[in-house]
């Protein structure tokens, strides 16, 4: 610190993150190099408590969040930066010092776009999706295992895990088929560790839906058709404060649901959406939008009428994404300004 204070004061620090090796770049009020060194998890956390408040920026990446609100704690500003947007202040070859540089330079720039800190209750709900999304890969995989070994001895099951489970049992009581004693035995082993991935999703399903009846933001954005306990439990957690974007479209824009743009010359040209954000929460929000566009057609307020005579004019899935996207841009409109959804005010 002595060596520091010789060279200035620091007002921003960039910090590259690791699991245990940590490289931090400081400079002063007038963009001189303050501090530049390598520092562990102990250390950093010593050096920073006793650095005056200053502002730090940080790839979000594992671990950002964690120490973001342990900056807070001791007083500095802290930004999350995503690392596509860092990238591009890199000189030269990539290493610890250069990319910590990078970021100290990329969070100064003001028109830089910044990822929200979660807070722990929001990593809790994630982490709650994750484990379920796990969950549910696992039994799809066990499924196809199952189905792969019934093809070799010449049983076919009809498609869905569905129609896969109900024939599971006959065929193990069935002693008129091929299936030999040892793979019954392993057939049934195999049973029993899909029903036990079944009871897992179940018991996420059901720690979900109650957060969701917990949660005011959650209650309130089920109340839009197309959004359930899991797109709404995945939203707030994602998106926390809705007030970090300016508008629907820019909230619609970070989940990915906007058109690309290959444009120049004053002609615009549009294309498929971007896929940016989390490739998770757009799934749910896009299943959930076509669960409603299925039974829009029996409805006749504004919004299933748009949604009908799009699906009618461009295609089925082109109205979903569209609607997925009105439905984050409603979801930011209820969540701004504290409004329950009605489908004639917001359609």
């Amino acid at each position: 610190m002595d060596e520091i204070s010789k060279r200035g004061v620091m007002t921003v620090v960039g910090i590259d993150l690791a699991k245990t090796s940590f490289h931090l770049h400081g400079v002063g009020s007038r963009g001189r190099v303050v501090a530049s060194k390598k520092l562990s998890r102990a250390k950093l956390a010593r050096f920073m408590a006793n650095s005056p408040p200053c502002l730090v920026g940080m790839e979000a990446c594992a671990g950002a969040h964690y120490w973001a609100r342990k900056f807070r704690q001791m007083g500095h500003e802290v930004r999350l930066i995503g690392a596509q947007f860092v990238k591009p202040y890199v000189k030269s070859n990539k290493n610890d010092a250069a990319d910590a540089e990078a970021i100290c330079e990329a969070v100064q720039r003001p028109a830089m776009r910044f990822v929200p800190v979660k807070t722990l209750e929001q990593q809790d709900i994630q982490c709650l999706h994750r484990a379920r999304s796990m969950a549910v890969a696992h039994r799809t995989a066990q499924a196809n295992q199952i189905r792969g070994f019934l093809a070799e001895y010449g049983v076919v099951v009809a498609k869905g895990i569905g129609n896969l489970r109900r024939a599971l049992p006959e065929l193990l009581e069935d002693g008129q088929s091929e299936l030999t004693p040892m793979f019954r035995e392993l057939l049934g082993e195999l049973r029993e560790e899909l029903l036990r991935l079944d009871r897992r999703v179940a018991d996420y399903d059901a720690h979900i839906a109650a957060l969701s009846r917990q949660s005011e933001p959650c209650r309130r954005l089920m109340t839009i058709p197309g959004i359930g306990p899991l797109s709404a439990t995945a939203l707030v957690a994602a998106a926390g404060d809705v007030s970090v974007f300016r508008s629907g479209r820019e909230m619609a824009a970070w989940v990915g649901l906007v058109p690309r743009q290959c444009s120049t010359g004053g002609k615009p040209k549009l294309l498929g959406i971007s896929k940016r954000g989390d490739a998770y929460l757009r799934k749910l929000l896009i299943d959930g939008a076509r669960a409603a566009a299925r039974v829009a057609g029996n409805k006749s307020d504004r919004r299933s009428r748009w949604v009908t005579g799009l699906s009618e004019r461009r295609g089925r899935n082109v109205a979903v994404v569209a609607l997925a996207n009105k439905n984050v841009r409603t979801a930011w409109a209820l969540l701004s300004r504290g409004q329950d959804y009605t489908a004639t005010a917001i359609g």
